[in-house]
């Protein structure tokens, strides 16, 4: 099963991207392979989290896919914790945490997933080190889209 985990520090605030990764709707806009986001509902917790339950269309080559997620928000902490509720995959989680350095922010990203179709987790496991790589990458073109540059 693929898992990546990467660690960079930007030039933005753990704040701000905070904001672009929790903004699950406009993933479509600039994410790779990322067709269509639809937040099912979003619900405020007593321990100051925020759970949303999204789902994301997928699409690559011949592939298209829809999953549904829960993603637990934590504002106090900046960090942003998804884990997979229906869809093509076995399983699937991700976490994110933004923190402030002097130089900007430290963006620390992890996930593992497996699919429930062989054929599917094939193609994957060809290309998926550098499709994480990509979909960082594609976080820091939002945030210098959204910011600005330095």
């Amino acid at each position: 099963m693929p898992s990546h985990s990467e660690t960079r520090v930007l030039r933005y605030t753990a704040d701000q991207m905070y904001g672009l990764v929790a903004d699950v709707a406009s993933y479509p806009e600039f994410l790779p392979w990322t067709a269509a986001a639809r937040v099912r509902s979003r619900t405020e917790q007593s321990d100051g989290s925020e759970v949303m339950q999204a789902d994301l269309v997928i699409s690559f080559k011949v592939f298209r896919e829809r999953f549904g997620s829960r993603v637990v928000l934590w504002p106090e902490t900046r960090r942003i914790e998804t884990e997979y509720l229906d869809g093509p995959f076995k399983h699937m989680r991700s976490n994110w945490t933004f923190r402030d350095v002097e130089t900007g922010c430290e963006v620390h990203f992890d996930v593992d997933f497996q699919f429930k179709n062989r054929l599917l987790q094939s193609a994957a496991d060809l290309f998926f080190f550098d499709a994480m790589k990509r979909i960082v990458r594609a976080f820091e073109e939002r945030a210098d889209a959204l910011y600005g540059t330095v």
